[in-house]
């Protein structure tokens, strides 16, 4: 190899020292400064072959954790275990002692799958009690409705659930069907802000007719308070036995129609309101 003239020019002579202060124990910069060598490519040069002195090897910083990764593992430790405890990555874990052999089960499997069960039901509980503490929040943030916010409310509600007029089937009148409570009592409160008189009501109970026919008719008539004389004849559904059924058990009382006699006027004061809702909803909020 050819080397540069001057200072470099005797470049074994400078090996020969580089060498000895290197086994002396002297770092790549106590090197430098001592035979002011300040081109790295050339300082590389010169102590190329001969390792560096312990002291500047820099100390791996995981070499304490994973020697006690392989202590905790021994103990019988599992990686679950070992992670929280070191605060270290399960894959770090695995590869430090994967040639330790696995400590003994200390649970038969059917304790482990009980404690993992527990463990699972825990997590529900908390997630369900996370669940309701939000929807009570919500509950009692809308607090009490005014006679306007009432009116809106349900003629949103009616025109998402209820019958509605047709150009090619003209029906200007009002019927209403859901099956969950709370939707009729919204309903019957904003018949009552509109002065319909429950005189005016008929009610029809639908069910599948493999239902509690009889429980359902006497829930929705303590419901909505209403006599026997004002319910229409209950309307069966017929068992199609290619499906299968998920609107069973005891909180399954099928669907009532709320129909109001002489209701065309109200049905166009409806539809009117609700599209002046949706002319509403594309102006600007002032």
């Amino acid at each position: 190899m050819a080397h540069a003239a001057g200072k470099y020019a005797d470049f074994e002579g400078l090996r020969e020292k580089a060498v000895a202060l290197r086994r002396q124990g002297l770092s790549l910069r106590q090197i430098r400064d001592e035979l002011k060598i300040y081109n790295n490519d050339i300082l590389n040069q010169l102590v190329k072959g001969e390792p560096p002195p312990s002291w500047t090897r820099r100390p791996r910083a995981k070499d304490d954790l994973k020697a006690k990764a392989r202590e905790l593992r021994l103990q019988g430790w599992t990686y679950d275990q070992i992670e929280v405890e070191l605060g270290c990555s399960r894959s770090s874990i695995s590869l430090w002692v994967r040639d330790l052999p696995k400590p003994e089960r200390k649970r038969t499997p059917e304790e482990a799958s009980a404690i993992a069960k527990r463990g699972w039901e825990a997590t529900l509980r908390m997630r369900d009690e996370e669940r309701q503490r939000t929807k009570e929040a919500a509950k009692q943030a809308v607090g009490a409705l005014s006679p306007r916010e009432l009116f809106l409310v349900g003629v949103g509600l009616y025109w998402a659930e209820g019958g509605k007029d047709k150009p090619y089937a003209r029906r200007e009148n009002v019927c209403f069907v859901n099956s969950d409570p709370g939707m009729i009592n919204v309903f019957l409160a904003w018949l009552d802000l509109f002065g319909v008189e429950r005189e005016r009501l008929r009610f029809t109970v639908m069910i599948h007719e493999s239902a509690d026919v009889a429980g359902a008719e006497k829930y929705w008539a303590d419901l909505v308070g209403a006599e026997r004389s004002a319910f229409n004849k209950t309307t069966l559904k017929r068992h199609n036995p290619k499906t299968v059924r998920k609107n069973v058990g005891e909180t399954y009382r099928g669907c009532l129609v709320i129909k109001v006699l002489r209701g065309a006027d109200l049905y166009r004061r409806i539809e009117g309101s609700w599209y002046g809702i949706v002319e509403s909803a594309h102006k600007p909020i002032t």
